[in-house]
């Protein structure tokens, strides 16, 4: 389970670049009632979404060119300079170079061999996001890759993870934990096949929500589009894909009640 101690290699931050981050406020603000907080002058437009007073996400204008919107998860790292060598030397591309955010920490933007993007961050003063594995927040975050294996085995090699196979109806599920730790208590995410023939691999946050079918409608009605509708999955829960009004990919998930002992 994700938590904010975030352990080396974990999700910690995501953030998403929008060509509109006033509408794309809006749009989140009516699904999961974030609000947004500027992150100040200096920051070019980026702010923190918030929900009561803490951080769950963040928003900025998109920088890169030739961009399209989308939701970035950053993977904790000790060393954010090693780490971007790291994934030069086993065919990944560095992007954006590591650089200082100030005094809050250090980030690079980077790309997997397979093309999908993601990026580190290296704690300074912000460890991470406030609040995850609640409602309205990240719970998961999710690769889609047409070569599963070789997934496995690049961000095994960059960040040591673990990964173990689910037992997924239909498909090969490979559940992803920190290199530390308790393999099942610490696990953040996984790796999925693409969802559809010619889909780009990319990584894709889940928010936690009791209510799927609501937020469906919500987002709809905010001009949302719905990629998968709510559905319950064995063992996992009922979940639902999404994407915001610029087509930025998103998930939620109401997760199954743990069995009591």
């Amino acid at each position: 389970m994700l938590t904010t101690d975030f352990p080396i290699g974990s999700p910690c931050w995501i953030d998403l670049g929008s060509p509109d981050v006033n509408a794309t406020v809006e749009f989140y603000g009516r699904v999961f009632g974030w609000t947004f907080q500027s992150a100040g002058p200096e920051a070019g437009g980026y702010g923190f979404l918030q929900a009561n007073g803490k951080t769950v996400a963040a928003v900025g204008p998109l920088t890169e060119q030739g961009a399209q919107s989308a939701w970035t998860t950053y993977f904790r790292t000790a060393d954010a300079d090693a780490t971007a060598k790291a994934v030069k030397n086993v065919g990944g591309t560095v992007r954006v170079p590591p650089m200082d955010v100030m005094d809050a920490g250090r980030m690079a933007q980077l790309t997997d061999p397979q093309g999908a993007q993601f990026a580190i961050w290296q704690a300074g003063t912000v460890k991470g996001l406030d609040v995850v594995s609640e409602d309205n927040a990240l719970v998961w975050t999710e690769l889609h890759a047409a070569d599963q294996n070789a997934a496995r085995d690049f961000y095994g090699s960059v960040f040591g993870w673990r990964a173990e196979p689910f037992p997924a109806p239909g498909i090969t599920y490979l559940v992803l934990s920190p290199a530390e730790g308790d393999q099942q208590a610490t696990s953040f995410g996984g790796i999925a096949p693409v969802m559809a023939e010619g889909q780009s691999p990319s990584w894709t946050p889940y928010f936690a929500t009791e209510v799927v079918d609501e937020l469906v409608t919500k987002a709809q009605a905010a001009g949302g589009t719905v990629l998968m509708p709510a559905t319950d999955m064995p063992g996992v829960g009922r979940i639902a894909w999404l994407a915001d009004p610029n087509g930025a990919p998103f998930a939620l998930i109401k997760g199954e009640p743990r069995e009591q002992s």
